[in-house]
């Protein structure tokens, strides 16, 4: 039987479908059902030998709540990024527009690829995003003062030490300031035509296979920036968590505001739901497993 390598296994968790990805990770550990059905058992999950034999031959898919909790529990048995296996359970339609978005499809902003270029060999395919955390401070002059992003990423190759962040203004502002916790800032490339900025953001080590990290950084602005009525984020791949939110100043709220996604950079962005501010000024949206694209939220003044 021919051995399945961890590259192998990390594009068939990309491009899926299920019971391909479920088969593939379950000869790269060397598990029989037997032993899978065992560990499920031993974390009160009970599967038949049967069903995950179904699983694996693409016979059936896990559709019911005990079969999904089943499903998470095979993520941790088998050493799977989280949500990995879930994800595919999806409909390709709402699980990405492509398995791995070029970005320049993403942020179609010329300047980007030679930023990225210029910073070099950035490694995205080893670190699956388990948790990304996105918070938005507008002030009282209806202007962007703040982004913060709290992150956490597990390693699925050896070695990696880095991740690259990048960051566009919606009026094309560079940033005034920037913080670091949990890493530090390596090399930053700015285009100031267009407002972009890729800064290399260094961990304290590098991380073992499956390995997880956590890190926040943050990019400050003027005061007397332009007004936006947008924020957001781009996902070259399908992300397991996104949270979201915009933090107004209590004497500038806006009207109405809406959740947003376009599948890629050259598509117009879509409302797709009203958010309700909360009495502490701010709104958010969380999504588990949502498809590659841009997501974010808009809002009018008035």
């Amino acid at each position: 039987m021919q051995s399945v390598t961890e590259d192998d296994l990390l594009q068939v968790l990309q491009y899926g479908p299920f019971n391909v990805a479920l088969h593939a990770a379950i000869q790269a550990r060397g598990l029989s059902l037997e032993s899978l059905r065992r560990r499920l058992e031993d974390q009160g999950i009970a599967v038949s030998l049967s069903t995950l034999s179904y699983w694996q031959r693409g016979r059936t898919r896990p559709e019911r709540a005990d079969s999904l909790r089943a499903v998470r529990g095979l993520e941790v048995i088998l050493e799977l990024p989280r949500h990995s296996l879930l994800t595919l359970l999806k409909p390709t339609a709402e699980r990405s527009a492509g398995p791995w978005l070029p970005i320049e499809e993403l942020c179609p902003e010329p300047g980007v690829k030679d930023l990225l270029d210029e910073i070099g060999d950035r490694g995205e395919r080893q670190l699956t995003g388990l948790s990304l955390h996105d918070q938005h401070v507008i002030g009282r002059r209806r202007e962007l003062l703040e982004v913060r992003t709290r992150a956490v990423f597990q390693a699925q190759q050896r070695g990696v030490d880095r991740w690259i962040a990048i960051y566009h203004h919606p009026q094309g502002i560079l940033p005034s300031s920037r913080t670091a916790r949990g890493c530090r800032f390596g090399r930053v490339r700015m285009d100031e035509a267009s407002g972009l900025i890729a800064a290399e953001l260094l961990f304290d080590r590098a991380l073992g296979r499956g390995e997880t990290y956590l890190l926040e950084y943050g990019f400050g602005f003027d005061e007397t920036g332009p007004v936006v009525t947008e924020e957001g984020r781009g996902f070259r791949t399908p992300q397991h968590e996104f949270l979201i939110e915009v933090r107004f100043h209590p004497a500038m709220l806006p009207a109405r505001v809406y959740r947003t996604w376009r599948p890629d950079g050259h598509t117009a962005l879509k409302d797709s739901a009203d958010l309700r501010m909360s009495s502490y000024h701010s709104v958010h949206f969380i999504e588990f497993g949502m498809a590659a694209g841009f997501h974010g939220i808009r809002w009018e003044w008035d």
